[in-house]
């Protein structure tokens, strides 16, 4: 199973446009030892040809223009995405999917929560009928074995997060199994795992159970501690008030992934204010010493 890495950053990507914090800042100065990222995604495949996108983000098309393997390779429109699975409605993993507009019916998995914000409080499903259309495809929250036709050797289980519906949801504040999901892929020919885990702000039993039982982790690393975007004068919302559990401190990721011995460990959705993304970091340091990685843009993982 190969694993790219379409995008590593969180909403906004990094830099964000309008951003002028001190990491945006000093990445625009070239006087920052760190990478740029787009919007978080990624993308599975077995055959290097075939592959299931998980999100879509608004920065769809510089990734796929940087990614040879999922380009056009025989007739005059073709493509190698055979399908979406979309992990929330968030905007930004989801809004790509107008970028794919051109192509053949777009066949995407989601749960039913997560249809209900696409044809309601954002629309795309609807928008899409006009273009190339949405074939959509339930996704059940209590770990049902699924496969995608056209991906081969891959059976996907898919569990509930408390986490956050989007802003723009009817269910922001009136949660429900299947706003935000976790999803376990598996090739079934090797047994290898991947948990693929964006948007985590809790860590319930059965996440830690599905943690503890894969090879590879890729999660939730969008804020260093609980008070960044405070501390910074950009919101008055804390990373666990908008779904998602810091690194740091009691209880925090970092802690979480000393527990589970055995994985890979890697951290994505990152967001422009984290002081992860800064290489030179204590905070990296910190990362480094505890075996935990950062994603970025283009990186591959082979299971």
């Amino acid at each position: 199973m190969k694993i790219r890495v379409l995008g590593a950053g969180a909403g906004g990507g990094f830099p964000q446009w309008n951003c002028n914090c001190d990491n945006c800042r000093r990445l625009r100065n070239g006087q920052f030892n760190g990478k740029a990222r787009t919007q978080s995604s990624i993308a599975i495949s077995t055959d290097n040809r075939n592959w299931l996108l998980f999100n879509t983000s608004p920065d769809i098309r510089a990734q796929l223009e940087a990614f040879p393997a999922i380009q056009p390779k025989e007739g005059i429109r073709d493509t190698g995405i055979k399908a979406v699975l979309l992990i929330d409605s968030q905007i930004d993993h989801t809004t790509g999917m107008l970028m794919l507009r051109e192509g053949k019916p777009l066949n995407v998995y989601c749960t039913e929560m997560v249809k209900q914000d696409l044809t309601s409080g954002f629309p795309l499903f609807n928008m899409l009928k006009d273009y190339c259309t949405v074939n959509h495809h339930p996704i059940a929250c209590d770990e049902t074995p699924f496969e995608v036709p056209g991906i081969d050797d891959i059976r996907i289980y898919a569990h509930a997060l408390k986490s956050k519906a989007p802003p723009y949801s009817p269910h922001r504040h009136d949660p429900h199994d299947g706003d935000n999901i976790g999803v376990i892929v598996e090739q079934i020919s090797t047994g290898k795992k991947l948990y693929y885990s964006p948007g985590l702000g809790e860590i319930e039993p059965h996440v830690l159970q599905a943690m503890l039982n894969v090879d590879c982790l890729m999660v939730d690393g969008t804020f260093w501690t609980d008070d960044e975007m405070v501390t910074r004068g950009i919101s008055q919302k804390r990373a666990r008030d908008i779904g998602h559990l810091p690194q740091s401190g009691p209880g925090g990721m970092i802690e979480v992934l000393n527990g589970v011995p055995n994985a890979r460990k890697i951290l994505i959705h990152i967001n422009n204010t984290n002081p992860i993304l800064d290489e030179d970091s204590p905070e990296r340091k910190t990362l480094d010493a505890n075996s935990i990685e950062v994603a970025y843009d283009g990186l591959e993982i082979d299971l």
